[in-house]
């Protein structure tokens, strides 16, 4: 049996998370993040042209966000969709 990790949201599209294994994904996702982002900041070389070092930032963001995605949606009871609340 699967144990999920984030339910549907109640409004709006998207999962939130309902059990600890959700919310440590969620955080560590986010640490995650904020470590490449303060990383990439800290270390960046002076003779480097600025846009390498934008473009390195945002290409690791993207990966820490694309894999955060993949995870909740499969660790999700139900299907992603818009929802209206009660209503829907």
């Amino acid at each position: 049996m699967t144990q999920y990790w984030f339910r549907p949201k109640r409004y709006g599209y998207g999962a939130t998370p309902v059990t600890w294994q959700g919310w440590v994904a969620t955080l560590a996702s986010a640490l995650a993040i904020a470590t490449i982002n303060v990383s990439l900041v800290l270390t960046v070389r002076h003779d480097w042209p600025l846009d390498w070092t934008l473009a390195a930032l945002l290409g690791l963001d993207v990966v820490a966000v694309v894999f955060f995605i993949i995870v909740t949606r499969r660790k999700t009871e139900g299907e992603w969709r818009w929802r209206w609340g009660d209503a829907d």
